[in-house]
């Protein structure tokens, strides 16, 4: 596709980085704008969500790292790779959850009501990122003969990725935006048309997305670690997160563990 946008003299604008602040751009206004809604400190909720992408962009560069290690430490060049690559999602979310916890508790917002706000926005961002990833032409498929299946043809991909060229590809970049396009319809319409309770929509976000990564993950054709030498990495994070995310959903809708703000929808 188009990994380089354009130069400015000695500065290469990379579509990857574009599409990616625009993720968390768009992302954290989509929560701000639910926060006033909540009637939340709009300023804490600024804050968490600056300390949420920072913390998700070290979580995923350093998860890549932890599973493509024997590549990272044998070649010391690979390591340019990690610092233009976005990472591992999971690592992103296993980093920031504990982050935002320590924030949440430190000045006292209700829990599960601020997890809600940012799962919305959190499927919004990854639709766009996602298209940062086809753009790159990282996150790519296996090799297919159906009929929307994509071509990269650009050398810069290749080198920058190891994005296979010329061999029609699953877009697996695009199965994942469309398929978080529906996670954030499916959350919105959840929230005007179910019953609420407090972290409703952070666990049903989290039950979609790995259950549409665990599927994705079959058409994957990138390198990406293998957990036992059998599983990707975020296919078996996914693995756990569904039975989770099930569990999680049932405990809170029975009202165990709800917190006292948590009959307002931020929606």
């Amino acid at each position: 596709m188009y990994p380089l946008l354009f130069e400015l003299g000695p500065l290469s604008i990379y579509s990857y980085g574009v599409l990616l602040a625009t993720a968390y751009i768009v992302g954290l206004r989509f929560a701000l704008r639910r926060a006033d809604r909540a009637g939340l400190n709009g300023q804490r909720v600024m804050d968490l969500g600056i300390l949420i992408i920072i913390s998700a962009l070290v979580g995923a560069k350093l998860m890549l790292f932890l599973v493509e290690f024997d590549r990272f430490t044998s070649d010391p060049a690979q390591l340019l790779v990690l610092l233009k690559s976005g990472g591992v999602y999971y690592g992103g979310l296993l980093l920031a959850v504990p982050v935002a916890w320590w924030y949440i508790f430190n000045y006292q917002l209700p829990f599960w009501t601020t997890c809600d706000l940012f799962a919305p926005g959190a499927a919004l961002g990854q639709a766009v990122g996602r298209m940062g990833c086809l753009l790159a032409g990282c996150c790519y498929g296996q090799t297919t003969e159906v009929p929307w299946g994509i071509t990269f043809t650009n050398t810069l991909a290749a080198a920058n990725v190891g994005t296979p060229l010329d061999k029609a590809l699953h877009p697996t970049q695009l199965y994942e935006a469309a398929a978080m396009l529906l996670v954030l319809g499916l959350l919105l319409a959840g929230e005007r048309r179910w019953k609420p309770f407090a972290g409703r929509s952070f666990w049903t976000y989290l039950l979609l997305y790995g259950s549409a990564r665990f599927i994705i993950e079959f058409y994957r054709g990138d390198p990406r670690g293998l957990v036992f030498d059998t599983m990707p990495t975020s296919q078996f994070v996914s693995a756990l997160i569904v039975p989770i995310s099930l569990g999680m959903l049932v405990y809170l809708g029975r009202g165990d563990g709800q917190e006292n703000a948590s009959s307002r929808s931020p929606s």
